[in-house]
């Protein structure tokens, strides 16, 4: 019997631990959709992102200092370390003990929830996530963010942006660029699309804060959201 494929979660920051503060409803929500998959056979590597809290530390710094992109990164990758301690306790008794901080060296567990995190400079956990699909040999990624669409321009600056819900690579990537800057709030890492396309990957976008069409992401089913392939 072939082994079971970790399905890659790509989890915004801002999902975790929006602005507003904590919803404590919604993470137990989305704990009993995991492990609702899990009670079916299903595995799942959570990579968590800094979100707002990542760029309220690096605007911070910005403020105090000549900031390097290194030590933007370095603090951004402390914030998801941190988010995702959290997201680890409330997967307790599912996922391993330790983060997992190298996308590129695959762990050994019998656990159904591995909980990653940020790993070095010039890069945002979306290419961790893309790194980690390589590393165990999954096809798809999906990223769990704010936005429900990825759209053709920023629709928070021109109403005119039209929403996608298909689209290639090479057109994507004329979207977000090839350059990565610390805490840039882009649908998905440029070099994470760069990545995603050499390895041929299918990378959906679904609004993380509704479960269920989050929940039809991960099943198979239709969702509304955008793919990239």
């Amino acid at each position: 019997m072939p082994q079971q494929t970790y399905t890659i979660l790509s989890v915004g920051g801002s999902i975790v631990i929006p602005p507003a503060g904590f919803d404590i409803g919604f993470l137990t929500a989305f704990r009993d959709l995991i492990l609702g998959e899990v009670s079916k056979g299903k595995k799942f590597i959570l990579v968590v992102g800094g979100g707002a809290t990542c760029r309220t530390y690096q605007n911070t710094a910005r403020q105090m200092g000549e900031a390097t992109n290194d030590d933007l990164d370095w603090i951004g990758i402390k914030t998801t370390h941190l988010n995702a301690e959290l997201v680890k306790f409330i997967f307790k008794g599912y996922a391993p003990a330790e983060v997992v901080t190298n996308p590129t060296k695959k762990i050994r567990t019998a656990k159904p929830v591995i909980i990653a995190a940020g790993w070095k400079p010039g890069c945002s956990t979306d290419r961790d996530a893309v790194l980690l699909a390589k590393t165990y040999g999954a096809k798809q990624v999906f990223n769990l963010s704010n936005i429900d669409y990825v759209y053709d321009s920023d629709p928070r600056t021109n109403p005119m942006a039209q929403r996608i819900e298909t689209i290639n690579w090479p057109a994507f990537r004329k979207i977000v660029g090839d350059k990565w800057s610390p805490g840039a709030n882009v649908p998905f890492d440029p070099t994470a699309a760069k990545t995603a396309q050499q390895l041929k990957l299918k990378v959906g976008f679904v609004k993380g804060t509704d479960l269920g069409e989050v929940k039809k992401a991960i099943t198979g089913e239709k969702f509304q959201g955008s793919v990239i392939s």
